[in-house]
């Protein structure tokens, strides 16, 4: 039953805010302000998720394959390396790093 009342909280929740959303008046989203943290706010939830899930597990934080993998990502990134390249090579280095025992 626990889960169902989540579920329905949920749900009003997302609509509180969708509905937040229509009622703000136009200029308010116009401002500068608004506009910076419209658009930064994404980025830091991304930056978030993926930090969760690259350096937690439960209630511990960890240091892995996963780690190596973001590393090496960020270092591919870093050279400028096409999308699906850095995708590549943090694949092939938490699978390597996996693989070794580590």
């Amino acid at each position: 039953m626990n889960t169902w009342i989540a579920i329905a909280v949920t749900v009003a929740g997302c609509y509180a805010v969708k509905l937040a959303g229509l009622i703000v008046p136009a200029g308010v989203l116009e401002r500068p302000l608004v506009r910076r943290l419209a658009a930064l706010l994404p980025v830091a939830l991304l930056a978030a998720l993926t930090a969760q899930q690259t350096f937690a597990a439960g209630q511990t934080l960890v240091l892995d394959a996963r780690a190596a993998g973001v590393a090496a990502a960020g270092v591919a990134l870093v050279l400028r390396a096409p999308f699906l390249l850095v995708v590549a090579v943090a694949v092939v280095v938490t699978a390597g790093v996996r693989a070794l025992g580590g």
